[in-house]
């Protein structure tokens, strides 16, 4: 199979490598740019824990093949991280208990952050929105619920 050359950014860090054409960017991500923080839930883009942000929006990157993101900007829940410090969102996951099996958070957190970046302000229901198309098997959603509400209000973002 002939492999083709893409050029992209992963948490602002250039990109430049051969994949097959059939790659999707989770694989890539996982497999090749050793970015585990994304991970394979269903493989058809139902649970949301495969969420990267592209662009800027939350997209399923079991979904999406490399070379689609040609030229684009990916970020992942690695990319928050900033001078050693935890994003406003991961701190609130931690301290209101919404990270339990883990397995569902890097989606939740990134959908929760495209909310936070791209909404003047936030309420429940925008909350509730977001987050829909992401699945969590452990938490019953309010403790998720919870620490983006909070995250909201700290940035000032929250609507009463």
């Amino acid at each position: 199979m002939n492999m083709i050359e893409v050029k992209f950014k992963v948490n602002g860090d250039q990109v430049r490598m051969l994949v097959k054409p059939y790659e999707t960017l989770l694989y890539t991500l996982r497999e090749r740019l050793h970015l585990t923080g994304a991970k394979e839930g269903c493989g058809l883009g139902a649970c949301g824990s495969c969420t990267v942000l592209i662009n800027g929006k939350p997209m399923r990157s079991c979904l999406v093949l490399t070379l689609e993101v040609e030229g684009k900007d990916v970020r992942t829940i690695e990319g928050l991280k900033k001078n050693g410090g935890l994003h406003i969102l991961q701190r609130k996951f931690i301290e209101h208990g919404a990270v339990q099996c883990g397995f569902c958070t890097s989606g939740m957190i990134l959908t929760a952050l495209y909310l936070l970046e791209t909404e003047e302000k936030i309420d429940h229901e925008k909350v509730i929105r977001a987050i829909s198309s992401n699945i969590c098997r452990c938490t019953g959603y309010q403790k998720i619920i919870n620490a983006i509400e909070d995250a909201a209000k700290e940035v000032g973002k929250w609507s009463y």
